[in-house]
């Protein structure tokens, strides 16, 4: 059972980023964990993704301007729960795990949480994009010391923190930009494993070579990023409860 009203209190809310997930809906908006509400961002889908979400119960905002990082920071914005959760709506993750990102967060003991991908089979993850990650995860090590394994989709944080962060990628930079400025704001990294299946339908970013160089690129760009002069800490951002 999920939440519908975005007027009333949820404990967490499940931002699910959407770009023509009609078949995968179903399945995501079921698992979601009963009292968490789901916020479907709507990025400019051609099917029936939008009402499907709707008719289910979820919270439905519309993100015309294309980009991962548009549907993922216009579902933040328009949170308004103390924890968002983010979570893939392909069917390739299982929000019904999302309790167990989200819970050092509502706990206090970390930050920032991010679901480490473990593949259930060898279609789950195309080649190329694991040869990514591991060059990433190369890459966020010596831009931030964090020894970080994935840049994981599924993840949960603080929204007042998150907001404070003042990310700006829209692309695919989004996921990297929110790990790099909270390591350069001295936050609590922590990383947590969960399956990782096949998707429903095919992948915009990492279902092509082409796709993935996208978004190394868009990522290479956010790691030349100056850290901030005077970032904000999630222990002493106004309203973390910390």
């Amino acid at each position: 059972m999920i939440e519908t009203s975005p007027s009333s209190p949820a404990p967490v809310d499940v931002v699910l980023p959407c770009l023509d997930e009609a078949a995968a809906l179903p399945w995501v908006l079921d698992r979601i964990p009963s009292g968490w509400r789901a916020i479907v961002v709507d990025n400019g889908s051609t099917d029936s993704s939008a009402d499907i979400a709707r008719g289910l119960g979820a919270h439905v905002v519309r993100e015309p301007r294309r980009g991962f990082g548009a549907a993922c920071h216009a579902g933040l914005t328009a949170a308004t729960a103390d924890v968002v959760c983010f979570c893939d709506c392909d069917a390739s993750l299982d929000p019904a795990l999302l309790p167990s990102v989200a819970g050092p967060v509502l706990d206090g003991a970390a930050d920032l949480v991010l679901g480490r991908r473990r593949p259930v089979t060898r279609r789950a993850w195309p080649l190329h994009a694991r040869l990514a990650n591991l060059e990433l995860a190369r890459l966020i090590r010596q831009r931030t010391g964090l020894r970080l394994h994935d840049l994981g989709p599924m993840r949960a944080a603080r929204r007042e923190s998150l907001l404070a962060l003042d990310l700006t990628d829209r692309r695919s930079g989004y996921p990297l930009q929110m790990v790099v400025r909270a390591a350069d704001a001295g936050w609590r990294v922590a990383e947590t494993e969960v399956p990782y299946r096949p998707r429903t339908g095919r992948s915009k970013v990492t279902g092509t070579w082409l796709g993935t160089w996208h978004a190394v690129r868009d990522m290479r760009a956010v790691l030349a990023e100056r850290p901030a002069a005077a970032p904000v800490s999630a222990a002493t951002t106004p309203g973390t409860g910390r």
